[in-house]
């Protein structure tokens, strides 16, 4: 994948943000996304874009299944008869295989983006990060998901 194709997606994505498929913001678009490419040049080489961009799309892939999976697991919580009895809330300290402040941060907010669990926080040696979950009645399967999932791809991304 070379600079240029990327040039185009980059005004591709620029278009579709701003809303307007004009040959002029097309333009600005793509003179944006070279603009972007030269200054990130040293940083960026070409096959590890397109591998880094795959893992990417698999880690927003995941998040999207994800939250379709978890909204329906919560909706189904809610419209049941005698939810009080089916609530099992827990908060749970997830040991961090993630290191660096960007992934952690980044597990953070997946898994308060996803309905039914929330970061509470992250310990101060930051080997856990404490999870709050609306329903969790087995606490190392949550854990096992956790890290089997989003930072397993998190970790991915970044290696």
């Amino acid at each position: 994948m070379n600079f240029a194709l990327v040039a185009i997606i980059l005004a591709l994505i620029w278009t579709a943000i701003t809303g307007q498929l004009t040959l002029l913001n097309l333009m600005f678009g793509g003179v944006i996304g070279l603009i972007a490419l030269w200054i990130v040049r040293q940083r960026v080489a070409t096959p590890l874009l397109l591998s880094r961009l795959r893992r990417i799309i698999s880690l927003a892939l995941l998040f999207f299944y994800e939250l379709a999976l978890s909204a329906f697991r919560v909706a189904a919580l809610v419209v049941s008869p005698n939810m009080t009895k089916r609530l099992n809330p827990a908060i749970i300290a997830f040991p961090l295989t993630a290191r660096s402040d960007v992934e952690i941060t980044l597990l953070a907010n997946l898994i308060t983006l996803t309905p039914g669990t929330l970061s509470v926080d992250v310990s101060e040696d930051r080997k856990y990060i404490y999870v709050h979950c609306i329903n969790a009645p087995d606490k190392q399967a949550v854990i096992d998901e956790i890290a089997s999932g989003f930072e397993a791809k998190i970790i991915e991304v970044f290696e």
